[in-house]
């Protein structure tokens, strides 16, 4: 695997090295060992798929503030994605900066979320698989966000949401 730090502090973009053949490709996507002699101590204890059938849905940006913050791997499985990180975290050189990558189930990339950084994709293609590895398991009602066009982040979104939920879209301004 191949860890390169993105311009937010603690997120990282996580390549995986693709082994084929005349079968097809194998490709390791998350060890224990190799994240930690990156730096991240990352032991996922819960896995979730967000399937999303629609081109251009709108999921986030979503986050657990402390003490229920989560750390996750974001990977796509079948389609493409914009995936987003928006550092929310006061103290943090990069407090408010967004970084962006586009996860495919072709490219192998995903996204590493530390605590304290909100996350939210828009779907590139129809029937869009994303799988989240996550650490510590969600807790229920910890829940919170920030709009997706807040101005105080002014993400560059490739093409505004077709779809998204009324939650997502009435999230309030981050200040």
């Amino acid at each position: 695997m191949r860890f390169t730090p993105t311009d937010i502090a603690g997120v990282v973009r996580v390549e995986a090295d693709a082994h084929q053949d005349d079968r097809g490709l194998f490709a390791r996507l998350q060890c224990p060992e190799e994240f930690a002699a990156a730096g991240l101590d990352f032991a996922p204890v819960q896995t979730s798929l967000s399937r999303n059938p629609h081109l251009h849905t709108l999921r986030g940006m979503h986050y657990q503030p402390a003490p229920n913050a989560e750390t996750k791997l974001v990977r796509v499985s079948q389609g493409r994605i914009f995936d987003v990180a928006v550092d929310l975290r006061p103290d943090s050189p990069t407090y408010r900066r967004w970084t962006a990558a586009e996860l495919s189930a072709d490219n192998l990339v995903a996204l590493f979320i530390p605590e304290g950084v909100a996350h939210g994709f828009l779907t590139l293609e129809p029937d869009t698989d994303v799988i989240y590895q996550i650490a510590p398991a969600y807790r229920p009602g910890h829940e919170a966000g920030v709009r997706w066009d807040d101005p105080a982040f002014a993400i560059a979104w490739p093409a505004p949401p077709a779809l998204i939920s009324p939650r997502d879209a009435t999230y309030p301004d981050h200040g």
